[in-house]
């Protein structure tokens, strides 16, 4: 299926939707913090966002069924028959909107045949928008009155290389991965940032590599997997292999973020998963 340019700004119009709708609850003097049976952390914002994305796609394309983090079990059982669907992270960096440090995104992904298709990711604070996929190209959308400019992984790095790690959730591995990098490279800029911005980072060149070397969930990648593919770079599982999805168990593996490919990322992974 290839999406229209209409459907790709209304698209992009309904993450945006969801985001003002996240921040009238960020913005607000309290929010209650719940806790999923996971032990992760849910909010009336995750909630709100999801029902506005819903709608909106629904009127969008309806014939195609989505799938949302928020989305109870009988849709979590239902996607496995199907070969085309939405994919969404209503509120991607729930801690880091708790914090309130405004490192979180709106994460909506067009999936067909378990590769992803076309994304947007939404970061209300900022007001910016990265959308993209493979045929489609990639670009940023910033501000009110919409900005838009084209962006590019950094493809080969000259320099200094940078790591883009993850906030709330790095670990041993990670820190290991940046040892072997500087080892190969010498000592790598490291940044750090929540949610899916963190894949964003590579798509705009900003960064060279993201490792993620810990447990994500398909609708955490999805859509800033799309924005990469479109900015000419890739995201695989530590063997190399394309990342995809809608699988029986909707964790992924560990995986790596890149623009350039003149380094083989994988054999600085230290310890790969079982």
């Amino acid at each position: 299926m290839k999406l229209e340019n209409g459907q790709l700004e209304q698209l992009e119009s309904i993450a945006r939707d969801a985001g003002s709708g996240i921040l009238s609850v960020y913005e607000s003097d309290d929010f209650d913090v719940e806790s999923k049976g996971d032990g992760s952390p849910l909010t009336r914002a995750d909630r709100l966002a999801h029902e506005i994305i819903v709608a909106g796609l629904a009127k969008l394309t309806p014939e195609i069924p989505v799938v949302s983090e928020e989305s109870g079990q009988e849709e979590m059982q239902a996607r496995l028959a199907w070969d085309l669907f939405w994919l969404v992270d209503p509120l991607d960096g729930t801690k880091e909107f708790i914090k309130r440090n405004g490192e979180f995104t709106v994460n909506i992904a067009l999936v067909h045949q378990g590769r992803p298709v076309f994304g947007v990711v939404y970061a209300p604070v900022l007001n910016s928008c990265f959308s993209g996929g493979s045929g489609y190209g990639a670009w940023r959308v910033d501000g009110d009155d919409r900005n838009r400019s084209e962006i590019a992984v950094a493809g080969k790095s000259d320099g200094v290389m940078t790591v883009v790690a993850s906030r709330s959730h790095r670990g041993e591995a990670v820190e290991a991965f940046i040892a072997n990098v500087t080892e190969r490279f010498g000592a790598p800029e490291v940044r750090s940032m929540g949610s899916s911005l963190k894949i964003c980072l590579v798509a705009t060149g900003e960064a060279d590599i993201y490792p993620r070397l810990g447990p994500t969930c398909e609708w955490d990648t999805a859509a800033a997997h799309s924005v990469v593919l479109g900015a000419g770079g890739n995201v695989t599982n530590v063997c190399g292999e394309p990342l995809v999805y809608n699988k029986a168990d909707i964790l992924n593996p560990w995986f790596l973020v890149f623009g350039s490919e003149d380094c083989d990322w994988p054999e600085l992974v230290p310890t790969k998963p079982e």
